[in-house]
């Protein structure tokens, strides 16, 4: 098979005034081949077409087709054998080379790309960071991120702990940030947010639901094992991970968090590797597209529902907690976040107290106990004073029935006396 550079020289000889002849002395190859290539020069970029030729292994294409559907994971050596009693006469290379192409079809995956309209999505993810310390000890961080779908633009955050407030306290630093909402979230499966499905829809965490209609967007979740779907939140973490983290003298995370802002901030001054665009000049066309942010921002804190103990207390986390002796025997609501924790009923907020660090305590205001002592109903159904003590029969008369109820007639003394005499 000649060359490209064959082609050219045949070319700039003929230009040149030479004869096929000439050409062909010169070059050394024949005048055929010095006049095909002067009749069409780009055949050489078609090179010789295939001559296909049959193969002994080709009336069993259905077979392994068929096992290989069944099974996948059949073996080259598997199929050779069972070739062998149907007639085949063939080696076993041509079976193995067979086997791996039809394997290679059938694991060939295509991908559509995705792109959003300005404003409708994001993506958030979590990634773990570990940082080694001056004891020997490995601490371990998590990266928060968010990115528009659109733009590119990345909100990125070191947290501590994975837990829901956290979670969601991110979201609204990263909506204040990007300076709006968009219209939908899309979520990894994270046990925290998502649940399952439930009659063919998912099933939110309920407080992320509340989260997302306070904020007016539309939580979404990725299918299982299906990483492509977020690939736009996935890459940024190599992205982060190589760019920012490697080599990043860690000394506490405030620091870290404000030096990956103004990273983040400087990267958006490059030209995207998919769009082709400055990051910070396709934020600014998606920026209008966005939903503003509520003036209440939501409470983030844990809902943990309890119910009031006659001594006035709610349990939480091994301390015990007082409370209005009105609300003995209801169900109250306990909001709490850090050390924090607030006690609501009926949407009314009741108190306000610091979790003590340990367990046993019993934490109280004094004016609590304080009304339970000066309610004097309560008292009176404790003590039983507003009614009669059990067993006790109540002493009463009746002016108009005599004592004793008996059917005797009562007579004056005098008719005994004149009895006396006239027996005499």
């Amino acid at each position: 098979m000649r060359r490209l550079g064959d082609v050219m020289d045949i070319v700039a000889l003929k230009r040149q005034g030479l004869s096929e002849r000439q050409i062909a002395m010169r070059l050394g190859m024949s005048r055929k081949t010095v006049h095909k290539y002067l009749e069409d020069p780009e055949a050489i970029e078609r090179g010789r077409r295939p001559v296909e030729r049959e193969s002994k292994l080709d009336p069993y294409e259905g077979n392994l087709r068929a096992w290989l559907k069944e099974d996948p994971e059949y073996k080259a050596t598997w199929i050779y054998d069972h070739l062998r009693p149907l007639g085949y006469t063939g080696g076993y290379d041509l079976v193995k080379l067979k086997v791996h192409e039809l394997k290679e079809e059938s694991q060939r995956i295509a991908y559509m790309r995705f792109e959003t309209e300005p404003g409708c999505q994001a993506q958030v993810d979590f990634g773990e960071f570990q940082v080694a310390r001056e004891d020997g000890t490995v601490g371990k961080y998590y990266l928060f991120s968010m990115i528009l779908g659109y733009s590119r633009k990345i909100y990125g955050e070191l947290i501590e702990r994975c837990d829901l407030p956290t979670f969601l306290d991110c979201h609204i630093r990263a909506f204040t940030t990007f300076g709006g909402v968009p219209g939908e979230i899309l979520y990894d499966r994270m046990r925290n947010v998502y649940i399952g499905r439930v009659a063919g829809k998912s099933k939110f965490n309920a407080t992320v639901q509340g989260f997302a209609v306070h904020y007016g967007f539309k939580p979404r979740v990725a299918p299982a094992y299906a990483a492509w779907v977020k690939g736009k939140v996935e890459r940024p973490f190599s992205f982060i991970r190589e760019g920012f983290w490697r080599g990043y003298g860690f000394t506490c995370l405030e620091t870290a968090n404000r030096d990956l802002t103004e990273w983040l901030t400087m990267k958006d001054e490059r030209v995207h590797g998919t769009t082709r665009e400055v990051v910070r000049v396709r934020f600014e066309r998606e920026l209008p597209f966005l939903k503003p942010t509520p003036l209440r921002p939501f409470d983030t804190s844990y809902r943990v529902y309890r119910k009031v103990h006659k001594d006035c207390t709610v349990r939480f986390e091994g301390n015990s907690f007082v409370v209005p002796h009105t609300l003995v025997g209801k169900a109250v609501v306990l909001r709490v976040k850090d050390k924090s924790m607030r006690v609501f009923t009926d949407n009314r907020l009741v108190v306000t107290y610091t979790i003590p660090d340990g367990r046993g305590h019993l934490v109280q205001e004094k004016r609590f106990y304080e009304a339970l002592r000066k309610d004097m109903a309560m008292n009176a159904r404790k003590y039983h004073h507003a009614r009669p003590a059990k067993g006790r029969a109540k002493l009463t008369k009746s002016p108009e029935r005599p004592l004793y109820d008996m059917d005797v007639q009562i007579r004056p003394l005098s008719i005994y006396d004149h009895a006396v005499g006239a027996s005499i």
